[in-house]
């Protein structure tokens, strides 16, 4: 029986809270330590964008510069997200020697989300894994996952809705041009629900069928600088260049359309 240690903690920021997953996964990497299972839950609404998401077709994003909601990107793949209030967020380190069922992506997926839909279907009975990485009620997504791999080490993270409010997330996200089969286009009021299980709850059916009874005795802080920057710098580089994109389109199109009318002058004249 692996055993998991337990790191129930959410730091003052949502950079930091990413920041420390993709330190716990460097620490498994470099010195093959034991599992972890860390909850934590963002004080305020964070956009997170997986690793090869765009922002311009996943974000509305005049309304989080409006709401001064930050937008960041994660090192796993899987698609765009709304953090924050209502949403518990949790994060699988563990050395990828441990089950041969870590040996791929999918496999993977499998191996953890159908453990977690046992766990929380013993508080709410229904929960199923759907799609690639989701897991749902009655086939409406309660949870979302990705994973970042390294060559010894997985991060398998993901959150589950508790509280948050669909209107919330359709106000920050976009309908999603990428979705699972079984979404059918819904939008995200008809497709998102909560589960209707106290948070404590679900931590603690998570950490009882993961075997995390015993507390990680300190966390990797002295990485953190460096991978804050990293997390920083990942996100700001992506939107930059995203934004730069969208103004050169923009601008083509501007010049494009005016070319047409100068074109299109002096023939409208003669018509005259």
């Amino acid at each position: 029986m692996t055993v998991f240690r337990l790191l129930d903690l959410t730091l003052s920021s949502p950079v930091e809270n990413l920041a420390l997953d993709e330190a716990l996964l460097e620490e498994a990497e470099e010195h093959q330590s034991d599992p972890v299972l860390r909850f934590w839950e963002s004080d305020r609404y964070v956009v997170v964008l997986g690793r090869s998401s765009r922002l311009l077709d996943d974000v509305h994003l005049d309304a989080c510069h409006a709401d001064g909601v930050a937008i960041l990107r994660r090192a796993s793949g899987g698609g765009t997200v709304l953090q924050g209030p209502g949403c518990l967020s949790y994060a699988f380190v563990m050395p990828l020697n441990m089950s041969a069922d870590l040996c791929d992506i999918r496999s993977s997926n499998t191996f953890v989300l159908h453990r977690l839909a046992k766990a929380l279907s013993l508080c709410q009975p229904g929960v199923a894994m759907q799609g690639i990485s989701d897991l749902a009620i009655e086939g409406r997504k309660i949870s979302g996952n990705a994973q970042r791999r390294t060559r010894n080490a997985l991060l398998f993270h993901g959150t589950i809705l508790y509280r948050m409010d669909a209107e919330v997330i359709a106000r920050y996200l976009k309908q999603p041009k990428r979705q699972p089969q079984y979404r059918s286009d819904r939008s995200h009021r008809e497709f998102l629900r909560t589960i209707d299980v106290p948070v404590e709850d679900v931590k603690k059916a998570i950490a009882e069928a993961w075997h995390a009874h015993t507390k990680l005795g300190s966390w990797p802080s002295a990485r953190m600088t460096d991978t804050i920057a990293t997390v920083l710098g990942r996100s700001i580089v992506r939107e930059e260049h995203h934004c730069c994109e969208q103004e050169a389109s923009e601008a083509a199109l501007h010049q494009s359309s005016d070319g047409a009318r100068i074109h299109s002058g002096p023939h409208d004249l003669r018509q005259r």
